[in-house]
């Protein structure tokens, strides 16, 4: 079978700011990227739009792939959509990319990333449905003895994986630590937990679920229901929670993020000059590249943009824009700067800074992103 992903239908900018750097269909939320669940799901390749075959699937490209939704895809036929229950379409046959459907198709468990914060509240249902493909397509390795573990048949160690003087709680969700993986003596995790290729989890670390630690990501301290995308490092104390942060990212130890107010009320998060309600657990929203100084508070809500160095006293801002150089938005952190200590960064892990990334990042560095 043969997919394309379309923004037809998705306001790509309420996703700010991870939308800057990549397609939705890019976003990790559970343990694959969008793109990955559907190609591992329907055994598709992805093609450019005017390469799809006649008989291919266009998948909205924020639409995340439950079981109903599934079932009803592979069976899809010429002039059939598949819609939500508010008529939102979600996947539709190749042959109809005018939107117009001879057979509309509804399905009531549908999973959409809206708004960035959507990101970890469905990483615990997304993760459950990527555990299934994990436990197919893997080889799984017996935990070492110094290794306690609650409910083994949800724990899925990989051959590769280094995981030793540990305890595992699976009771309430699965458990995947990716070959490469290293963790360290005296960490507590709790499902629901991916641990990807080449993360390292840092002696005494506390991870509660429902939460991603991207490839190449470094942790420490504490953590809840958060998603590191991938080459992230959060590897001192300090509390992450109710978060996402985007690719190659620091935080600063001693750094944490308020995720509740103190009057338990609605959190506002502010995007691109418009305020929505993320409900009452939100913490910080990272764009890529973005860094804080050590013991940097992070009010609740807060979004920062992409390439952003943080610093400051007190919290946070709301709302910290790509570019910013400390809490004042109208400092910028000049381009040539910026990419050089990007580029700086990734040697850490090492990698180099592309032609690609760096053509994106002065792209974002000279425009900026509207919300309808």
């Amino acid at each position: 079978m043969q997919i394309v992903f379309s923004d037809k239908y998705v306001d790509t900018a309420r996703l700010y700011p991870f939308t800057l750097t990549r397609d939705a269909k890019d976003i990790r939320v559970g343990i694959f990227t969008i793109k990955e669940k559907w190609e591992k799901l329907l055994g598709a390749q992805t093609m450019p739009g005017s390469a799809i075959a006649a008989n291919g699937l266009v998948i909205t490209s924020n639409v995340l792939p439950g079981k109903e939704l599934l079932a009803k895809a592979k069976k899809l036929k010429a002039g059939q959509a598949i819609c939500d229950e508010e008529g939102n379409v979600l996947v539709h046959h190749a042959v109809q990319a005018s939107g117009k459907f001879t057979d509309i198709i509804r399905v009531e468990d549908s999973m959409k990333i809206v708004f960035p914060w959507h990101i970890f509240q469905l990483n615990a249902k997304a993760m459950e449905l990527d555990f299934e493909l994990i436990k197919r397509e893997r080889k799984k390795t017996p935990a070492h003895v110094s290794v306690h573990i609650s409910n083994k048949k949800n724990v899925f160690i990989e051959k590769g994986a280094v995981v030793k003087h540990t305890i595992i709680n699976a009771e309430d969700g699965p458990v995947f630590i990716e070959k490469g993986a290293l963790v360290m003596e005296g960490c507590l995790l709790r499902g629901p937990l991916y641990i990807g290729a080449g993360a390292v989890v840092k002696m005494g670390t506390r991870i509660y679920g429902a939460t991603t630690i991207g490839p190449g990501c470094t942790v420490g301290g504490e953590i809840k229901n958060a998603v590191l995308f991938a080459f992230s490092n959060k590897a001192h104390d300090g509390y992450l929670g109710d978060a996402v942060i985007g690719e190659w990212c620091n935080i600063g130890g001693g750094t944490s993020n308020s995720n509740l107010k103190n009057t338990a009320g609605e959190i506002t998060v502010h995007l691109q000059g418009k305020k929505f309600t993320a409900g009452k657990k939100c913490g910080v929203l990272m764009g890529d590249f973005s860094r804080t100084a050590i013991n940097t508070s992070i009010n609740s809500g807060t979004v920062i943009g992409v390439s952003a160095n943080v610093f400051g006293s007190g919290l946070t801002p709301k709302s910290i824009p790509s570019f910013s150089w400390g809490f004042d938005s109208t400092v910028k952190y000049e381009l040539s700067k910026a990419l050089k200590d990007a580029g700086e960064w990734k040697k850490f892990k090492k990698s180099a800074l592309t032609e690609s990334e760096i053509k994106t990042l002065t792209n974002i560095y000279n425009s900026k992103t509207k919300i309808k």
